[in-house]
C-alpha cells in the first residue's frame, strides 16, 4: 500500500453468467494521490470480469514491473496479466513475455488507446484483447463512489449491469484485439 493511498472498500456481489462465475468479495483498494477515480473504479471492474482463483491487485502505481491486477496459479506462476488505463506497448510487450494472456480495460476512448500501439512491437499481440465500456459508463458511475461501497456486478452476453450504492447503471463490454 502508497504512502499517502485513500482505502476504498467495496462489497461485491458478482454474478458472472457467460463464465458461470458467483461469489461475494470484499476489496480493499488502495488509491494513490496521482490515480484517478475513474482509473481506480476501472481496475475494480477488471478484477471482477476477470475474476477467477488467484486473481490480486498488484502495489498499483507504485509497481513498474506489474500490471494492475495479475492472476497466479497455485505455483505461482504468472497466468494473466491485465492492465487497466493506457499502457504503453512496452508493457503489453513485456506482459506478453511473462504471461499466458494479457487484457487491457479502459475508461478511455479505445480507438485513441489503441492507435498509439499501431506499428509498436508487441509480443502476441494479436492474443491481447482490449476491453471498453460504454462513453460515460465510468464516469457516471464515478459520482456514485465512496469510501465504503456496495456493488452488484451482472454480466450476461458481456453486457454488464452494475449497483453502485443505489446507482444503477448497464453497459456493453466492448472488445477489440490489440493487433
Amino acid at each position: 500500500m502508497a504512502i499517502g493511498a485513500t482505502i476504498h472498500t467495496f462489497a461485491v456481489q458478482l454474478a458472472d453468467i457467460d463464465r458461470g462465475v458467483y461469489d461475494e468479495l470484499t476489496l480493499r483498494v488502495a488509491r494513490h494521490p496521482s490515480e484517478t477515480d475513474a482509473f481506480m473504479l476501472t481496475r475494480v471492474l477488471a478484477y471482477c470480469l476477470e475474476f477467477q482463483e488467484g486473481i490480486a491487485f498488484s502495489e498499483g502505481v507504485s509497481s513498474t514491473d506489474e500490471p494492475a491486477v495479475l492472476v497466479r496459479d497455485m505455483t505461482g506462476a504468472l497466468v494473466a496479466w491485465i492492465e487497466v488505463g493506457a499502457p504503453d506497448a512496452a508493457r503489453l510487450h513485456t506482459g506478453s513475455l511473462a504471461a499466458d494472456r494479457v487484457a487491457v480495460y479502459t475508461h478511455r476512448d479505445p480507438a485513441k488507446v489503441a492507435a498509439v500501439w499501431a506499428g509498436k512491437k508487441i509480443h502476441r499481440a494479436d492474443e491481447i484483447s482490449l476491453y471498453s465500456f460504454d462513453p460515460g459508463f465510468v464516469d457516471a458511475a464515478v459520482r456514485a463512489l465512496e469510501r465504503r461501497n456496495s456493488m452488484t456486478v451482472s454480466i450476461t452476453e458481456r453486457r454488464l449491469y452494475f449497483e453502485l450504492n443505489g446507482l444503477t447503471l448497464e453497459t456493453e463490454v466492448h472488445q477489440r484485439a490489440v493487433a
